[in-house]
Order: structure tokens, then sequence, then C-alpha cells
């Protein structure tokens, strides 16, 4: 089946930038691509990075999963890429593309400072979007392309939730 992830929203280009921007990353989403692994698989051959990156992929919902039975007889989640192909529909004020790709080619160290102060804003019960931006002087945009680099937070509507993992 051919499935086509269109890029409408300009926030949605940094989680696509993020999930190349390493060697393991890349070699993780082609691995993935060819035939289902286990996030174990993956691990055992790339180390955690190749987990964290099959998490990332999860959570941006790049690999599809399914379970299948593991030799030790209980079920393990396996991951494939999801997408055959993207069609980017690129046009958007300067203001916002440049927002994006701050937050998509931000420091590891900044990126870190400020998903802290993002989680510290949003807390444990979740939080509307547009007062976290505003507490962080930050661009709705600019929050929404930080937010979705993220694997400790997503948004559920306008609202910024703490991600539990199954």
């Amino acid at each position: 089946m051919i499935r086509i992830k269109v890029v409408n929203e300009p926030s949605e280009l940094v989680p696509m930038l993020r999930s190349v921007d390493t060697a393991v990353k890349r070699d993780v989403l082609k691995e993935v691509t060819l035939e289902w692994k286990t996030a174990d698989e993956i691990e055992k051959k790339y180390g955690p990075e190749g987990r964290d990156a099959i998490l990332f992929f999860e959570k941006i919902k790049l690999v599809e999963s399914r379970w299948t039975a593991s030799g030790e007889n209980y079920p393990e989640k396996s991951f494939h890429t999801y997408y055959t192909s993207f069609q980017i529909n690129a046009q958007w004020p300067v203001y916002e593309i440049s927002d994006v790709l701050a937050a998509a080619m931000m420091s590891e160290e900044e990126y870190v400072n400020i998903e802290k102060q993002i989680l510290e804003k949003v807390g444990s019960a979740g939080r509307f979007s547009g007062d976290v931006a505003e507490e962080l002087g930050l661009t709705s945009t600019m929050l929404k392309s930080l937010v979705r680099r993220s694997v400790k937070m997503d948004f559920r509507g306008h609202r910024i939730e703490i991600r539990c993992d199954e």
C-alpha cells in the first residue's frame, strides 16, 4: 500500500528534519524501511541511540508497529516505516519558517534547556499552548516546533501534555 505523508504545517518539518539529523537515525530509518525490526534488535545493532531513534519515529508517526512473537514466547513490538513518500506543500511566511528552521537546527544543549522550561510550565496536568508560549515569550510556531521535536511531550488539540509511553 502506498502511503504519502503530506506536510501542510510548517512545524511538521521539524520532526522530519530531526529524523535524519544523525548517522544512527538515518541508518535506523533505512533499516525499518526494508523490514520489520524490534526495538531490541535496533538497540543491539545501534545502541541506546538506536532505541531512542525508534521511540522518536513512533512519536512522530513515521513508523507503524505491530506485536510479534519473540524467541522467549512473549509478544514484542516491531516497527516498520509507515510512509512510502512525502509531499511537502511549502509556502509559508518567512517569520514562520525561520522559527521552524531555528527549532530544527538548534543545538542539543540549547534545546534541552528550552525543553526543560516548557516541561516545567506544562506540568503533569498539561497546559494550553498559548499560555505556555506567552509565558516563555515564544511565537506559537516556535513552540509548536519545539514540542514536535521532543519525545517527552506532545499536542492534544491546543494543549501540550507530557507523553506517556505504553
